[in-house]
């Protein structure tokens, strides 16, 4: 049996971007390059302020006539909001697809079960919707997008078994991954704190968009002070916005968490220096992912 199984993930959802302007559209506002955008190839990318700050991120993968925006399910109605701003004279439409349903495939064989090469952003047509490797990091798995009737049923075709979310929310955070606004604060994470560059989500050589110049700033004056990382929990999980501290001093803060494995927002100084790391009568391990480089 394939070393692969799917977990549902009922917290995404896909904003579908149609019409002949679509890929100029969004091509001004995103932070990745919308012309590397194919059928055969997904990238990852965010929504910006004008000031460089997170709003949303998401999936792009072509479907069709559509560009679909693989993102986070509750802020959905929010990111349709802000792209419609900028819609103007543009010719797109912008359509929640609800009957749209996101699946994780993870596991050493999540790429080959599927068909696709286990490289970022490898993607292919399946049956009414689209699979694709996670364009962040292959060691995440597949997303696949189908037809929500069809999600299961298809999958466990193909030899894939059903595994509960727990499976892939201790992955990402195995891994160091933000999963949207459980780690990112809405109008105040910097992408680069998060390692969006390093996770394929920040194209530099693309023109403008919308936070480009102070993104752009940020990384070329070496103004990243604080990093996301994944932790180690010793002891009782501390809540998300915990204060974490070194040696007594404030350092950071805690987001998500589960199983013993969490995320922090952490200054990088201290933790180059090596100190204990405490939250809420927890201990902290920082770990460092082979993809994290700047830390």
């Amino acid at each position: 049996m394939a070393d692969a199984s799917f977990v549902l993930l009922d917290n995404r959802g896909i904003l579908a971007v149609s019409g002949p302007d679509r890929r100029e559209f969004l091509q001004g506002l995103v932070s990745n390059d919308l012309n590397k955008v194919s059928p055969t190839a997904a990238r990852y990318a965010a929504l910006l302020t004008a000031q460089g700050k997170y709003l949303h991120d998401f999936m792009i993968v072509e479907a069709g006539e559509s560009i679909w925006l693989e993102t986070e399910g509750t802020p959905l109605g929010d990111l349709k909001r802000r792209l419609t701003i900028y819609r103007l004279r543009s010719k797109v439409s912008l359509e929640v697809r609800p009957d749209l349903a996101v699946v994780a495939v993870i596991g050493a064989d999540a790429a080959a079960a599927l068909g696709l090469r286990s490289e970022p952003g490898a993607a292919r047509s399946l049956e009414g919707g689209i699979a694709f490797v996670d364009p962040r990091l292959a060691a995440l798995g597949v997303r696949v997008i189908l037809p929500r009737e069809r999600a299961q049923p298809l999958l466990a075709e193909a030899g894939v078994s059903e595994a509960p979310f727990d499976d892939y929310d201790r992955l990402r955070l195995s891994f160091g991954i933000p999963d949207g606004s459980r780690d990112l604060v809405p109008e105040k994470s910097i992408l680069l704190e998060a390692g969006f560059d390093e996770l394929n989500g920040v194209d530099w050589q693309k023109g403008c968009y919308i936070g480009q110049e102070l993104t752009a700033r940020t990384k070329y004056r070496g103004l990243v002070k604080r990093r996301l990382v994944p932790v180690r929990i010793e002891g009782p999980a501390p809540p998300p916005g915990a204060i974490v501290t070194a040696d007594g001093r404030e350092i950071g803060e805690m987001r998500s968490s589960r199983d013993g494995l969490g995320l922090a927002l952490l200054r990088i100084e201290p933790l180059r220096d090596g100190k204990k790391l405490a939250a809420t009568g927890a201990t902290l391990v920082p770990l460092k992912p082979a993809w994290m480089q700047r830390c």
